[in-house]
């Protein structure tokens, strides 16, 4: 029998709720408690959920095997980077830092620790059962929308980090190439850092991409075209719903499946496998993590402002 896991939360915000549920639903977890500087936040999640409060790192970590990192940004390599040091493996909200060599050292310690880092980009987890990543071909380029209406969340990083990092990963996930450019345009409205923008990258191999994203919009859409030689996907993320002439064999029903239903809860649960040793790897890895990163801090450096 597979060992109970126990799991702590770190940020009691709206995805530390996110994840403190799950934890508290899923079979083989003890869900133990959360850590966040307001305890009287902490103990409003966790206490109904059958946990506790922390309110010191050491405790916490001593209470637990798994850590999910929901926290706003800034805090995300600092807090990785402690429990790792303490031998527990971590699932890291996107994304999975602000900075490329923090993220990087908590790569390298969870390596000579032996601990398992996942990261939040929770799509990843449509493409897989869709089958798109069984596509024998690359694509030649993508299109992707990502427009959110205005909330007070996550305003301490760019619209590139909060949002349009989920496409970069995608894109990344469906080629091997490298990026080698990266231009734009956007607009600072709101939080003193990118609001709104649009990106076109372009790859080694030719593949190109871009990327419109923006979190001043008066309605949600969240839709991808991939072009591909022998023809075209259409994405409504929203919609769950797809429109394929490429030729290539997709499941048109991948809505109804489990994982697709609850894309968070199949990113925790491969994350637990991993960490059991019941799968080689998380569904997007600390690797994978920081490559979206360091090319949404390369999008964000190629932007101009407009308006």
């Amino acid at each position: 029998m597979s060992k109970t896991l126990r799991g702590g939360v770190i940020g009691a915000g709206v995805f530390g709720t996110y994840h403190a549920r799950q934890y508290a639903r899923l079979e083989g977890v003890d869900f133990i408690g959360v850590l966040d500087p307001h305890p009287e936040r902490a103990a409003g999640l966790a206490m109904p959920l059958g946990g506790r409060a922390f309110a010191q790192m050491d405790e916490f970590l001593e209470a637990v095997d798994v850590v999910t990192v929901a926290s706003p940004a800034p805090f995300h390599a600092e807090q990785a980077l402690a429990a790792v040091k303490a031998g527990k493996s971590v699932y890291i909200e996107k994304p999975i830092a602000i900075d490329v060599a923090k993220a990087q050292a908590v790569a390298d310690e969870a390596a000579r620790r032996g601990a398992v880092v996942a990261c939040g980009h929770q799509e990843r987890v449509l493409f897989q059962v869709m089958g798109l990543f069984d596509i024998p071909a690359r694509p030649l380029r993508l299109e992707a929308v990502r427009h959110g209406t205005p909330s007070e969340r996550s305003l301490d990083v760019s619209v590139v980090l909060d949002l349009m990092i989920h496409d970069l990963d995608l894109a990344l996930s469906l080629s091997a190439a490298e990026p080698v450019t990266a231009e734009g345009e956007g607009t600072i409205v709101r939080s003193g850092s990118w609001d709104t923008a649009r990106s076109e990258v372009t790859f080694d191999d030719g593949f190109t991409a871009i990327f419109d994203v923006s979190r001043q919009a008066e309605a949600r859409e969240r839709t991808m075209k991939v072009v591909y030689p022998s023809g075209e996907l259409e994405i409504d993320f929203l919609t769950r719903a797809f429109r394929n002439t490429t030729g290539f064999t997709l499941d048109p029903d991948f809505a109804e499946t489990p994982a697709a239903r609850d894309t968070l809860g199949a990113s925790i649960e491969g994350f637990l496998a991993a960490v059991r040793g019941e799968a080689p790897r998380p569904i997007v890895t600390a690797a994978e993590a920081i490559r979206a990163l360091d090319l949404a801090l390369a999008v964000e450096q190629g932007l101009e402002q407009i308006g």
